[in-house]
């Protein structure tokens, strides 16, 4: 029974069925309401942030829905990342509110092995019905392996996590680890302690470099898509690292670029951004002041002090709020954030080694017990519940039976 049902039965028991969808491409929450007959005050009414979350959702989120018995929506979840959704409801007078509230998911520990027929990526994608877990297996290796040289019955082994959503693959599969065999070699790749992908000898796959905006600063809150907020009191994305410091420590650009704004804001107080190459953009908030003579237009390199700590907009206290985005959209700094050389030493490395001798132990066996992977089969996307009983009926045996609930 989908997990949404368990949750509304006891508060809906005369709920008729529940829809889940597909994001619409090219469409806006405004739309999205316009389209679904419903107030657009839904929108006007939210606060500024839940304004920004609701710029998040992206075509093909997997969405749900309850109608009632006359078809009036009752409620809806819409995720904006892999950690948080905006729900929708509407309360017992007719008027419909949002509230940012928590996914909640379980994570399915997942593997296979299997032969080359024709390639890794249609292969994988044959074999699971997921073009996302044959994407994450293809960019683990695309920098550092020819698949050209791929002959056909040459192996790979696939171990990762799968977050599911009512009953559903939902999000990108996690890799923990991957083995591609060319000619007779094994090829490795792992997900490192600290979660970064690094091959059989500790070395670190290349990626976009940022360097560290406050040296040598401890990190008081992590990235996150869902985060209970220490002043609203509510459920918010935090969509960057904050680093304590002291009020009045320099804060130096992550990386060669110009500076596009720098300003005030109720949230972020004082925040500067910079534009990067290849469509990233640092963001640097609550900062005290900003460098004098860095503003809108400068050119910037990486290293140089641009501002100050502080504390102003929502803040409880002096630090650096650091954010990255690609294209537009919040990815996590601590994946692209480099403070040590591209090859693992000392204490990290030691935590690798131990990390890859049971990840090769597993890929061991599955390679002996040539382990199948996991076919999803799609499912019903409409359940309806029958009041009297409040258990789900799939919507083909209400098309066979013609009952009308």
């Amino acid at each position: 029974m989908p997990l949404l049902l368990l949750i509304l039965f006891p508060l809906l028991l005369n709920a008729a069925y529940v829809e889940h969808f597909k994001w619409p491409k090219n469409e806006s929450f405004l739309i999205f309401l316009e389209n679904k007959n419903l107030p657009q005050s839904i929108y006007y009414e939210m606060d500024k942030e839940d304004q920004k979350l609701a710029e998040e959702i992206r075509a093909g989120f997997s969405c749900q829905m309850l109608r009632d018995n006359n078809g009036t929506i009752e409620q809806f979840m819409v995720p904006i990342s892999e950690e948080l959704q905006l729900h929708v409801k509407r309360d017992n007078v007719g008027k419909y509110y949002v509230e940012p509230t928590p996914i909640i998911y379980d994570v399915k520990h997942q593997a296979f092995a299997l032969e080359i027929q024709n390639n890794p990526s249609t292969d994988i994608q044959n074999a699971t019905g997921s073009y996302r877990v044959a994407s994450i297996f293809i960019n683990a290796f695309k920098k550092s392996l020819d698949f050209t040289a791929l002959q056909k019955g040459d192996k790979l082994v696939m171990v990762y996590d799968q977050k599911y959503r009512f009953g559903k693959p939902f999000s990108m599969p996690i890799l923990q680890v991957a083995m591609m065999e060319i000619r007779g070699k094994y090829n490795y790749m792992y997900l490192g302690p600290d979660e970064n992908y690094y091959n059989e000898k500790g070395s670190q796959v290349d990626s976009f470099l940022l360097g560290h905006p406050i040296p040598g600063a401890r990190v008081s809150s992590r990235f996150t898509k869902r985060r209970f907020h220490p002043i609203l009191k509510r459920w918010r994305a935090h969509l960057g690292i904050d680093y304590a410091a002291r009020r009045g420590t320099p804060i130096r650009s992550a990386g060669n670029g110009r500076i596009i704004s720098a300003s005030y804001s109720r949230g972020y107080g004082k925040v500067t951004k910079i534009r990067h190459a290849g469509g990233y953009t640092t963001l640097y908030a609550h900062q005290k002041s900003f460098r004098r003579g860095f503003k809108k237009g400068k050119k910037v390199k990486k290293g140089q002090v641009i501002g100050y700590v502080g504390s102003t907009g929502m803040s409880t206290g002096p630090h650096l709020h650091f954010g990255l985005y690609k294209n537009g959209r919040a990815i996590n700094p601590a994946r692209v954030i480099r403070v040590t050389t591209k090859k693992l030493s000392g204490k990290k490395r030691k935590k690798f080694l131990k990390i890859k001798k049971s990840m090769d132990a597993l890929v061991t066996t599955h390679l002996k017990s040539a382990t199948q992977p996991t076919l999803f089969v799609e499912f019903d996307n409409c359940y309806y519940i029958d009041p009297k009983s409040c258990q789900p009926i799939s919507l083909a045996k209400v098309e066979d039976s013609n009952e009308t609930l």
